[in-house]
């Protein structure tokens, strides 16, 4: 334990810190709170997502397959090629309960067949169908790794949250209580010894005054 100094005002000041540490611990215990349910909320919207992700993918996987088995390969090849670009993505911040988390907003990830690049004559509605999945799973791929990240930071501030906690209630409270009793316990025995001298004092002044008195009477 700390060495201390065994006054009355260090147990005013000791009390007064156990006072700001358990206001402390129990804001963070708010927060913690606060957080594990906007954590819980994101994670109902990420599991939706996941599968959204996993139909859209599998529903565009089957449209390639059928691409591939009925139109010319080559075909296929050049729309995709022509449809390579540069995916442009805007990121910005938000907080949340005090946690900043990316925002993504995506620009013209889908796009309409003639923004496409390829020629709509040479290309069959299969492709169409083809490209316009494969848009939708990229879309729901940013919007996941936005609410993912997120998540992921989220978690991070509510362990971080939860070792302060852990740190006020288990180490510093308890600590400065062991103090303040300390404190309490040598005061309280001070006054214990100060009132034996005292009333030993008093003994003695009263033999005094009484041998005094015979003295005098003599």
């Amino acid at each position: 334990m700390e060495q201390v100094n065994p006054t009355r005002m260090e147990l005013i000041k000791k009390n007064a810190q156990i006072k700001l540490a358990e206001q402390g611990r129990d804001l963070l215990r708010e927060k913690m709170d606060a957080l594990i349910q906007e954590f819980f909320n994101i994670m109902e919207s990420v599991s939706k997502s996941r599968l959204d992700l996993e139909t859209v993918a599998a529903s565009a996987q089957r449209s390639l397959l059928s691409a591939l088995a009925v139109d010319d390969s080559v075909t296929l090849k050049s729309a995709s090629f022509a449809t390579r670009k540069g995916l442009f993505l805007d990121i910005k911040g938000k907080n949340i309960m005090g946690v900043p988390v990316p925002v993504l907003e995506k620009i013209r990830v889908s796009k309409s067949i003639l923004e496409r690049g390829y020629s709509i004559i040479g290309v069959s509605g299969r492709i169409d169908e083809t490209a316009e999945k494969f848009e939708m799973e990229l879309d729901l791929i940013i919007g996941l790794a936005e609410t993912e990240t997120a998540l992921k930071r989220l978690g991070g501030e509510i362990q971080m949250t939860r070792r302060r906690v852990n740190a006020l209630e288990q180490v510093l409270i308890p600590d400065l209580k062991k103090q303040a009793k300390y404190i309490e316990n040598t005061i309280d025995e001070r006054e214990r010894e100060d009132l034996f001298r005292l009333k030993k004092v008093k003994k003695i002044i009263e033999r005094k005054k009484k041998a005094q008195q015979l003295k005098t009477g003599q």
